[in-house]
């Protein structure tokens, strides 16, 4: 009864007010990072705060399967807003590394090339670039079971982002890796099994 009133409650908060808390940071780090609250480095740190929610709205959108299969909460409805603000995310990253942080054309193509995180993380991009255009109504019914399909890229997407937070760090850090680990289970979560029929 608990989930029942708790599902009810979720089906009454409309899509949009997602889109518009989640949208909130990206002014507000920004604000930050021009009046020095976001320490020595802000470009740096902008970058870093601006990837970390998309991975962190990346994992969430990944998360809403297994929720709704081992508790009965069901955020189905909110899956796209996340996906959408984490595509957000990922583009304020990348575009506060191409226009603040390297700005010269030629080092950027450089550093795509020989960097392996950064080859990782715009892979990750490109990636997302598809289902962030396919992810409304239109394209649903215009690819139908192809659409399922493409936005199975998800799992990719997850898995290449957490990989280029844990490349990206200088020495052992543990909280790349605990986004890693979480990734890597959500995954696992996602995996069906074969039924027995299949095996015997």
């Amino acid at each position: 009864m608990m989930v029942d009133g708790l599902n009810a409650l979720l089906r009454k908060v409309p899509t949009w007010g997602i889109y518009l808390v989640g949208a909130l940071p990206v002014p507000w780090l920004f604000y930050q990072g021009l009046t020095g609250g976001l320490g020595v480095d802000p470009i740096k740190a902008l970058e870093h705060e601006y990837g970390e929610l998309a991975l962190q709205l990346l994992l969430i959108g990944l998360a809403i399967s297994p929720l709704r299969r081992f508790t009965g909460i069901s955020l189905i409805r909110f899956r796209r807003a996340f996906g959408l603000l984490a595509f957000l995310y990922v583009s304020c990253h990348l575009l506060v590394w191409l226009v603040l942080d390297v700005q010269l054309p030629d080092q950027i193509w450089a550093d795509i090339v020989k960097r392996p995180y950064i080859t990782i993380g715009m892979i990750g991009f490109v990636v997302l670039l598809p289902l962030a255009i396919t992810s409304n109504n239109a394209s649903v019914r215009k690819l139908g079971p192809r659409w399922r399909q493409l936005h199975r890229l998800t799992y990719l997407a997850v898995l290449l982002g957490a990989l280029h937070f844990v490349m990206l760090v200088k020495g052992f850090q543990i909280e790349p890796l605990i986004y890693l680990g979480v990734a890597v289970a959500l995954l696992c979560l996602r995996i069906k099994l074969p039924s027995r029929r299949i095996l015997a």
